[in-house]
Protein backbone atom coordinates (compact mmCIF):
# COMPACT_ATOMS: atom_id res chain seq x y z
CA UNK A 1 0.00 0.00 0.00
CA UNK A 2 1.10 3.35 -1.04
CA UNK A 3 0.07 6.76 0.23
CA UNK A 4 -1.66 7.67 -3.19
CA UNK A 5 -3.51 4.38 -2.86
CA UNK A 6 -5.57 5.58 0.23
CA UNK A 7 -8.92 6.45 0.16
CA UNK A 8 -11.67 6.86 2.38
CA UNK A 9 -14.30 3.72 2.20
CA UNK A 10 -17.41 3.63 -0.42
CA UNK A 11 -20.14 5.84 0.75
CA UNK A 12 -17.96 7.68 3.08
CA UNK A 13 -18.31 11.40 1.53
CA UNK A 14 -21.71 11.79 -0.26
CA UNK A 15 -21.76 14.27 -2.75
CA UNK A 16 -24.10 17.05 -2.95
CA UNK A 17 -27.39 17.07 -5.02
CA UNK A 18 -27.32 19.33 -7.77
CA UNK A 19 -30.90 20.07 -7.81
CA UNK A 20 -32.42 22.41 -11.19
CA UNK A 21 -30.01 20.19 -14.00
CA UNK A 22 -33.23 18.89 -16.28
CA UNK A 23 -35.90 16.72 -15.91
CA UNK A 24 -33.99 13.36 -15.94
CA UNK A 25 -31.91 14.15 -12.67
CA UNK A 26 -35.26 14.11 -10.69
CA UNK A 27 -34.83 16.89 -9.29
CA UNK A 28 -35.00 19.40 -12.61
CA UNK A 29 -37.74 22.26 -13.05
CA UNK A 30 -38.54 23.46 -9.69
CA UNK A 31 -35.65 21.40 -7.93
CA UNK A 32 -37.95 19.76 -5.33
CA UNK A 33 -39.24 23.63 -3.88
CA UNK A 34 -42.89 23.08 -5.50
CA UNK A 35 -44.26 25.54 -7.08
CA UNK A 36 -44.88 29.72 -6.83
CA UNK A 37 -44.77 31.35 -3.38
CA UNK A 38 -42.11 32.83 -1.01
CA UNK A 39 -41.32 29.25 -0.20
CA UNK A 40 -39.98 28.62 -3.68
CA UNK A 41 -37.90 31.66 -4.25
CA UNK A 42 -34.49 32.69 -2.67
CA UNK A 43 -34.36 34.06 0.20
CA UNK A 44 -37.52 35.62 1.13
CA UNK A 45 -39.22 32.81 3.19
CA UNK A 46 -39.81 34.27 6.36
CA UNK A 47 -39.77 32.67 10.08
CA UNK A 48 -43.54 33.20 11.80
CA UNK A 49 -44.91 34.97 9.24
CA UNK A 50 -48.33 34.57 8.81
CA UNK A 51 -49.23 36.11 5.87
CA UNK A 52 -50.46 38.99 7.16
CA UNK A 53 -52.07 37.37 10.25
CA UNK A 54 -50.35 39.02 13.65
CA UNK A 55 -48.42 36.42 14.34
CA UNK A 56 -48.19 33.98 17.47
CA UNK A 57 -44.85 35.53 19.21
CA UNK A 58 -46.48 39.11 18.92
CA UNK A 59 -50.39 38.60 20.06
CA UNK A 60 -48.84 36.82 23.08
CA UNK A 61 -48.55 38.22 26.43
CA UNK A 62 -45.01 39.75 27.82
CA UNK A 63 -43.52 39.04 30.86
CA UNK A 64 -40.85 40.03 32.79
CA UNK A 65 -38.50 42.66 32.69
CA UNK A 66 -35.10 43.37 31.78
CA UNK A 67 -33.23 45.68 33.66
CA UNK A 68 -30.92 48.15 31.53
CA UNK A 69 -29.56 49.74 34.56
CA UNK A 70 -28.53 46.46 36.19
CA UNK A 71 -24.72 45.86 37.51
CA UNK A 72 -22.86 43.89 36.15
CA UNK A 73 -21.08 42.23 39.25
CA UNK A 74 -18.55 38.97 39.33
CA UNK A 75 -20.20 37.58 42.22
CA UNK A 76 -17.29 35.56 44.19
CA UNK A 77 -18.02 33.40 47.25
CA UNK A 78 -15.99 33.21 50.42
CA UNK A 79 -15.56 29.27 50.27
CA UNK A 80 -14.03 29.50 46.58
CA UNK A 81 -11.54 31.77 47.63
CA UNK A 82 -10.64 30.13 50.38
CA UNK A 83 -10.22 27.12 48.47
CA UNK A 84 -7.81 29.09 45.77
CA UNK A 85 -5.65 30.50 49.14
CA UNK A 86 -4.80 26.56 50.42
CA UNK A 87 -4.54 25.67 47.27
CA UNK A 88 -1.90 28.48 46.60
CA UNK A 89 -3.42 30.61 43.67
CA UNK A 90 -4.35 33.88 45.84
CA UNK A 91 -1.66 34.69 48.43
CA UNK A 92 -3.79 36.19 51.44
CA UNK A 93 -0.95 38.38 52.87
CA UNK A 94 -1.78 40.37 50.10
CA UNK A 95 -4.73 42.58 49.26
CA UNK A 96 -7.60 40.61 47.44
CA UNK A 97 -8.69 42.71 44.43
CA UNK A 98 -10.51 42.14 41.10
CA UNK A 99 -7.26 42.10 39.18
CA UNK A 100 -5.78 39.57 41.73
CA UNK A 101 -9.52 37.71 41.29
CA UNK A 102 -8.93 37.80 37.74
CA UNK A 103 -6.10 36.10 37.57
CA UNK A 104 -6.38 33.49 39.90
CA UNK A 105 -9.64 32.79 37.78
CA UNK A 106 -12.27 33.41 40.01
CA UNK A 107 -13.94 36.32 38.54
CA UNK A 108 -15.35 36.04 35.20
CA UNK A 109 -17.12 39.42 33.58
CA UNK A 110 -17.74 42.23 36.46
CA UNK A 111 -17.57 45.30 34.28
CA UNK A 112 -18.71 46.95 37.32
CA UNK A 113 -16.59 45.03 39.76
CA UNK A 114 -16.24 42.38 42.06
CA UNK A 115 -19.10 41.60 44.69
CA UNK A 116 -18.09 38.81 47.70
CA UNK A 117 -20.69 36.50 48.67
CA UNK A 118 -20.83 34.93 52.29
CA UNK A 119 -21.35 30.63 50.83
CA UNK A 120 -18.39 28.86 51.82
CA UNK A 121 -16.25 29.53 55.19
CA UNK A 122 -13.05 31.81 55.00
CA UNK A 123 -10.29 30.71 57.66
CA UNK A 124 -7.81 33.17 56.34
CA UNK A 125 -7.30 36.42 57.40
CA UNK A 126 -7.57 38.60 54.46
CA UNK A 127 -7.51 42.02 53.51
CA UNK A 128 -10.30 42.72 50.62
CA UNK A 129 -10.64 45.60 48.16
CA UNK A 130 -14.02 44.95 46.27
CA UNK A 131 -16.81 46.95 45.03
CA UNK A 132 -19.73 45.23 46.80
CA UNK A 133 -20.05 42.70 49.72
CA UNK A 134 -23.11 41.06 51.40
CA UNK A 135 -23.95 41.64 54.88
CA UNK A 136 -23.00 37.35 55.67
CA UNK A 137 -20.10 37.96 53.77
CA UNK A 138 -18.86 41.15 55.53
CA UNK A 139 -19.15 39.56 58.83
CA UNK A 140 -17.42 36.34 58.08
CA UNK A 141 -14.52 38.69 56.91
CA UNK A 142 -13.87 40.59 60.18
CA UNK A 143 -14.37 37.37 62.45
CA UNK A 144 -11.86 35.47 60.47
CA UNK A 145 -9.46 38.68 61.21
CA UNK A 146 -9.67 40.26 57.52
CA UNK A 147 -11.12 43.64 56.17
CA UNK A 148 -12.98 44.96 53.39
CA UNK A 149 -12.76 47.99 51.74
CA UNK A 150 -15.15 49.22 49.71
CA UNK A 151 -14.93 52.16 46.88
CA UNK A 152 -16.46 55.83 48.05
CA UNK A 153 -19.77 56.19 46.68
CA UNK A 154 -20.51 58.88 44.36
CA UNK A 155 -23.82 61.11 44.61
CA UNK A 156 -26.73 60.01 42.57
CA UNK A 157 -27.93 62.64 40.17
CA UNK A 158 -30.82 63.36 42.69
CA UNK A 159 -27.98 64.28 45.30
CA UNK A 160 -26.04 66.48 43.03
CA UNK A 161 -29.23 68.17 41.84
CA UNK A 162 -30.26 69.03 45.40
CA UNK A 163 -26.38 69.90 46.07
CA UNK A 164 -26.83 72.44 43.19
CA UNK A 165 -29.99 74.14 44.66
CA UNK A 166 -28.79 74.82 47.93
CA UNK A 167 -25.65 76.32 46.93
CA UNK A 168 -27.73 78.68 44.00
CA UNK A 169 -30.07 79.56 47.51
CA UNK A 170 -27.12 80.40 49.61
CA UNK A 171 -25.87 82.17 46.67
CA UNK A 172 -28.67 84.57 46.34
Amino acid sequence: MKLNEISDNDGARKGRMRVGRGIGSGKGKTAGRGQKGAKARSGVSINGFEGGQMPLHMRIPKRGFNNIFAKDWAEVNLGMIQKFIDAGKIDASATVDHAALKAAGLARGGKNGVRLLGKGELTSKVAFKVDGVSKGALEAVQKAGGSVELPEAAPSEHEKKTARREANKQAK
